[in-house]
């Protein structure tokens, strides 16, 4: 397989994942880290990262934008529950290992 065509299949992927967590709305950061060790803003922070690599300057804000498919403190607002306090334990125990 040649470069361009991976890049392509690649960025397809990453479309997917991106349209897939738009669909989960249910399915909140907390959880994603838990299980996954990386959320919708560990997304946000790789992509922005990966433009910077490029030379293209994209900030944080408009990097989750671009994740969340809104503003972020728009997707909180309609989505983000409170964490239970398993999540959070889980969350602390994750973190410190």
């Amino acid at each position: 397989m040649d470069s361009q065509t991976r890049t392509e299949i690649e960025a397809a992927a990453f479309r997917r994942l991106l349209d897939h967590l738009a669909e989960r709305t249910d399915v909140q950061n907390i959880d994603l880290m838990n299980l996954a060790g990386f959320c919708r803003n560990c997304l946000s922070r790789w992509y922005a990262e990966a433009a910077a690599e490029k030379g293209e300057s994209i900030d944080k804000e408009a990097a989750r934008e671009i994740v969340y498919g809104m503003p972020y403190d728009d997707w909180k607002a309609q989505y983000q529950t409170e964490a239970r306090a398993e999540q959070q334990a889980a969350f602390e125990k994750n973190r410190h290992d």
